[in-house]
């Protein structure tokens, strides 16, 4: 139940982005693989989790703010019943019949004999018996939360190929990636944590998105450097080309230089709004090392032009 804004090290006033980043910091920093002989770390993963996925959850951030939910997201009973109030005032104890007056216990039965006439407990005459007829009777806690991280291979996250999840049970679930995925992307998975008294506990699952050799996510774009020939750029061609769905082909214009961008539409990352980003494609002249023929072409032939004219040299 600890406060999710301590948990995280940010203010209460802090930005989505505070949040995200101090989120990741402690993530990477307690992240269960690393800390594999140190339990308590993985406890403190889980926690850190739990506050992130409360404070960025806008509904449940203004729960939390009004004093309606605890750091656990459960609702807190009214009038400060169901729990303990730690001071000298008495809090009032479900269950037990029973008001802790800071160290002092008094039988409720007798009190409110006191305040209402001297009813009767078990009589039948209006008299109380227990927990003051179940007000402030906490929910039971859901069991905690367990974090989960799900290596993505950049293909599979840009064309949002299912991907499969162990859980620690040793059950799979196939998961559908969202559109939008990013790196550090969480997906709840609900009723697959721990058990508890009131019910299992939630799975959250991060997202990583593995680095690719030759591609490069720009937002929702990605970018590539695609080899040609001379011969493909001064003459034009029509060229194979690799996406995340598989190869495209692609027309080089006549008399491409290496730098020049072709764009290859609806071949990006899905976007939350339910269109695709482009796969842009930067045109890099590839020539042989020691050709004889392009070296006697090279030597034979007069360029009077300064492709360095317009950098003033």
């Amino acid at each position: 139940m600890a406060d999710p804004y301590v948990t995280l090290g940010v203010a209460r006033g802090a930005s989505e982005d505070e949040i995200k980043k101090a989120y990741r910091k402690l993530a990477k920093e307690l992240h269960p693989d690393r800390n594999k002989d140190n339990p308590k770390a993985s406890e403190k993963f889980s926690q850190v989790t739990q506050a992130y996925d409360l404070l960025t959850d806008k509904d449940k951030r203004a729960r939390f703010d009004r004093g309606e939910i605890d750091g656990d997201g459960n609702p807190i009973a009214p009038f400060g019943f169901g729990a303990g109030t730690g001071g000298g005032g008495g809090g009032f104890r479900p269950g037990g019949g029973q008001f802790d007056f800071g160290g002092g216990e008094a039988d409720i039965g007798d009190i409110f004999e006191g305040l209402f006439g001297g009813g009767k407990r078990g009589g039948g005459g209006g008299g109380f018996s227990g927990g003051f007829g179940g007000f402030g009777r906490r929910p039971q806690p859901k069991g905690a939360n367990i974090a989960y991280r799900l290596a993505v291979s950049f293909e599979d996250a840009a064309k949002l190929a299912p991907q499969r999840i162990t859980l620690k049970d040793g059950k799979t679930i196939d998961l559908k990636l969202p559109a939008g995925v990013e790196e550090g992307t969480q997906m709840r998975l609900a009723g697959k944590g721990e058990e508890g008294p009131g019910g299992a506990g939630d799975a959250i699952v991060t997202i990583e998105i593995q680095p690719h050799r030759f591609y490069v996510r720009d937002g929702d774009d990605i970018k590539l450097d695609l080899p040609v020939t001379l011969a493909e750029a001064v003459l034009g061609a029509q060229v194979r080309v690799p996406t995340p769905d598989g190869p495209v082909m692609l027309t080089v214009p006549k008399g491409s230089s290496s730098g020049k961008v072709l764009r290859l539409k609806g071949r990006g990352f899905h976007k939350r709004g339910g269109a695709r980003g482009d796969l842009f494609v930067t045109l890099m002249v590839e020539l042989p090392v020691d050709d004889d023929a392009l070296i006697e072409f090279a030597q034979g032939w007069k360029n009077t032009g300064n492709p360095r004219g317009r950098m003033g040299v």
